[in-house]
């Protein structure tokens, strides 16, 4: 794959919290935010013209899995192709615990594998539970930060309504790492665009 000037890993949470509707809306959600126009243009954007992602689920230990692998996003129809992968992407992983950790080093490990040279390294959290299961999130957050990836999260706050706070101590780093909110699944199509149009304009906003 030629060079891009973004690589970002979709991490998102499958864990039994999600149930079946909010698995689709979630899902859903991102493959709007792929088709989006302004997220299309701004895929191909920077200098190298273009974006590499990859969409990884995970949930409890030992059940991670990427359900859509690294595709070469340049610009509005790439994004549309992509978006329809996200999509129409089979839950492999069994519902079960948040293994957060768990989860967040299967991405790291997915980052590691892009076979496109990236000027920046973004991990995408997406999720509505605190870790309660495996490894904890923060030394895996500080492995990634060390290796010079930016960790963001969206927190939907349906479940658990202090979740923002677990991410900001745990989950997040990096350079203009940030978390969002949104209130429930029924909102995630808005919030998901917007922390998309962020990470990939890589805003440096606190």
């Amino acid at each position: 794959m030629e060079p891009v000037d973004l690589a970002l890993c979709l991490a998102v949470d499958a864990s039994s919290s999600v149930d079946f509707d909010e698995f689709g809306l979630m899902l859903g959600g991102y493959a709007a935010a792929f088709r989006d126009a302004g997220i299309g243009a701004a895929l191909a954007a920077g200098p190298r013209g273009a974006t590499a992602a990859a969409m990884l689920l995970w949930s409890g230990v030992r059940a991670q899995a990427v359900v859509v692998p690294w595709a070469r996003l340049d610009g509005p129809g790439a994004a549309a192709v992509f978006a329809d992968r996200v999509e129409n992407a089979p839950r492999l992983v069994p519902a079960g615990a948040t293994a957060l950790g768990e989860g967040m080093a299967a991405a790291l490990a997915l980052l590691a594998t892009c076979p496109a040279d990236a000027t920046r390294l973004v991990m995408d959290v997406s999720g509505d539970g605190r870790h309660n299961q495996g490894r904890p999130p923060a030394p895996v957050r500080d492995i990634g930060v060390a290796a010079g990836i930016t960790i963001n999260a969206l927190a939907v706050l349906n479940e658990e309504p202090d979740l923002m706070e677990h991410y900001r101590a745990e989950v997040i780093g990096g350079p203009g790492a940030f978390v969002m909110p949104t209130p429930d699944y029924g909102a995630f199509a808005d919030a998901i665009r917007e922390k998309l149009a962020r990470e990939i304009a890589g805003l440096l906003i606190a």
